[in-house]
């Protein structure tokens, strides 16, 4: 079995915006270099993308709404959204590539071929299941999810999410849902895109009180995070998932572009840290870790390289 694989190649960095948007294509480069300089692919097992098929896709995405997303991916023009989420020639097959790959890692998991697994280009959590929304022209974490509570028979999937904004396309999917839980540390939506995901959004239906939205105040430091952190450790002690799905982005750093929060890369690794010890206690070392946003290129590199690390864990000898 291999500990941790890295899904990586030119494939997933088509998923992206052009130069100039905060969304671009060089992110992955960004994250490809510094990964490389400091050693990590020589400590981990690199694997090429996937790509999924249109019902892979529909297991979470209303049929229209992939329709819809295909015809603009033909024309590359207009937005898929109103205004946030520009189509481009091609956008259909990098989203589903995005989608694709996070379902490749969680098939080897799952298979026991690879125990963790990082995809720097994923974690695209704001698409709705008939809308994008936020730069997410597919939503993965929805589709990764639904794979594993239909395919895979799982009764308890963890989603955990410290980017700086609220994961609303994944808590509004599955707000009633017991068997997903939800715990996300964000921006307090009152100051930052989507506006969602206040401390009294806790779950509906058969799920009430069982999801856990933690919004910090703008300019919030680490010490504000582990606050936070150790509510999340916590409550997925108290219920025992047997996956863990950790959407890491970067944007929650100090100094990104289109964000207020100050974390550094070290509050990221202590969460890649705390979810690697309980995915070993109660998943079978099951933890799948996505990128997700950041948009200052020098935080995310360092930031995802910090999640990497303790992924890892120690250096040998």
């Amino acid at each position: 079995m291999t500990d941790v694989a890295v899904y990586i190649g030119e494939a997933l960095a088509r998923y992206g915006f052009g130069e100039g948007h905060p969304f671009g294509y060089d992110r992955m480069g960004a994250f490809e270099k510094r990964y490389r300089e400091l050693g990590l692919d020589q400590r981990v097992t690199e694997l090429s993308p996937g790509s999924a098929t249109q019902a892979q896709i529909e297991r979470f995405h209303n049929h229209d709404y992939v329709e819809q997303v295909k015809a603009q991916s033909i024309s590359g023009e207009g937005y898929l959204d109103c205004g946030d989420t520009p189509a481009f020639k091609g956008i259909y097959e990098a989203a589903a590539t995005v989608v694709g790959t996070g379902l490749k890692a969680v098939q080897a998991i799952m298979q026991g071929e690879v125990r963790r697994a990082f995809i720097p280009i994923a974690g695209l959590h704001h698409a709705r299941r008939g809308s994008a929304s936020g730069f997410c022209a597919l939503n993965d974490c929805g589709v990764l999810i639904e794979t594993l509570l239909g395919e895979y028979k799982l009764k308890r999937i963890a989603y955990v999410d410290i980017d700086a904004h609220h994961g609303d396309g994944v808590f509004y999917a599955f707000e009633s849902d017991p068997r997903v839980l939800f715990a996300d540390i964000h921006e307090d939506g009152r100051f930052l895109y989507p506006g969602t995901g206040s401390i009294d959004e806790t779950g509906s239906g058969d799920a009430v009180g069982m999801k856990l939205n933690l919004p910090a105040p703008p300019h919030a430091r680490d010490d504000v995070f582990a606050i936070y952190w150790d509510r999340i450790e916590a409550y997925l002690q108290q219920h025992q998932p047997e996956f863990i799905l950790l959407q890491a982005g970067a944007d929650s750093i100090a100094g990104d572009p289109i964000t207020h929060l100050n974390f550094t890369p070290a509050a990221h690794a202590r969460a890649a840290a705390g979810l690697r010890k309980i995915a070993e206690q109660t998943a079978q070392g099951r933890l799948l870790v996505m990128g997700g946003g950041g948009y200052n290129r020098g935080n995310l590199a360092s930031a995802w390289t910090a999640v990497l690390e303790a992924m890892i864990g120690h250096r040998p000898g």
